[in-house]
């Protein structure tokens, strides 16, 4: 079992006293697109990254220095940024090319950040904005919402509702994400990606991973009609049989049963 399937199905099994870390989980997510990936010299290049941060910060009890120094160096010195030009390229959402290429969507480099952060022991939380994903520092004393996507710069609740498409404000926008929120997220992102590019075979596989986070019935159908588009013909009969158990009213239920009878004759004609 990966890092990755462990932390989604039972955290609590994870070595340590934090549970899930993001930037293991993010680099076993990686594997999807580079496989056999070593995740050591990646962690090794973060905590390279986060010890020159570290070294430019004058003060570790004043937030507002953080920020700004993390701000000048990652995305300044270092030149991280969105990348707005190839945006639904499936490595923006790998940590790996994050690192390597100082480019990503909003999620990864957030991530990014996040873990940086957290080396530096700095109170930096993910915010699930709906369209954008962001950042919350608050140490109790001085709170700011940033946005790695474009330059790590600081904007205000209101514009975080803006981003949101919010017609007014509603706190329940800004409240913190949990890690398994942010990679269940990292995986529902990366599975639109795959599927716009036909990429049955990826996307499977994070649907795999999506139905080990128990992110709901649906699931069994969009992947039980992938595995039909492979040609895996007996993991797609038992993919919508159990859909149909666990949704017995299914609007498409009709549907699915004319999948499911196709599915047996191209079974019969196998044989």
């Amino acid at each position: 079992m990966s890092y990755l399937e462990q932390a989604l199905g039972d955290e609590s099994a994870l070595p340590g006293p934090q549970g899930m870390r993001l930037d293991r989980a993010a680099l076993d997510l990686a594997t999807i697109e580079f496989p056999g990936l070593d995740p050591a010299p990646w962690l090794s290049k973060m905590d390279a990254l986060a010890s020159r941060l570290g070294d430019r910060i004058r003060n570790f009890n004043d937030g507002r220095c953080f920020v700004e120094a993390a701000r000048d160096y990652l995305f300044g010195e270092l030149g991280f940024h969105g990348n707005e030009e190839d945006y639904f390229n499936p490595r923006n959402s790998c940590l790996n090319e994050v690192l390597a290429q100082r480019t990503g969507i909003p999620i990864s480099l957030s991530v990014f950040y996040m873990e940086i952060s957290r080396r530096l022991a700095m109170p930096v939380f993910g915010v699930n904005l709906p369209r954008h994903f962001i950042l919350q520092y608050d140490d109790g004393n001085y709170s700011a919402y940033i946005d790695p996507f474009h330059g790590g710069r600081i904007i205000s609740a209101a514009e975080c509702y803006r981003i949101a498409g919010a017609p007014i404000p509603d706190p329940v926008l800004l409240r913190r994400a949990s890690k398994r929120q942010i990679i269940v997220r990292m995986l529902v992102n990366l599975h639109g990606i795959y599927m716009r590019a036909q990429d049955w075979e990826r996307s499977v596989r994070v649907l795999d991973l999506l139905i080990v986070a128990g992110a709901g019935s649906e699931l069994y159908k969009q992947r039980g009609l992938l595995y039909r588009k492979l040609g895996r013909f007996h993991a797609a009969r038992l993919d919508l049989e159990r859909y149909l158990a666990l949704e017995p009213a299914a609007a498409d239920r009709e549907d699915i049963v004319k999948q499911l009878e196709a599915i047996h004759r191209a079974r019969a004609r196998l044989n």
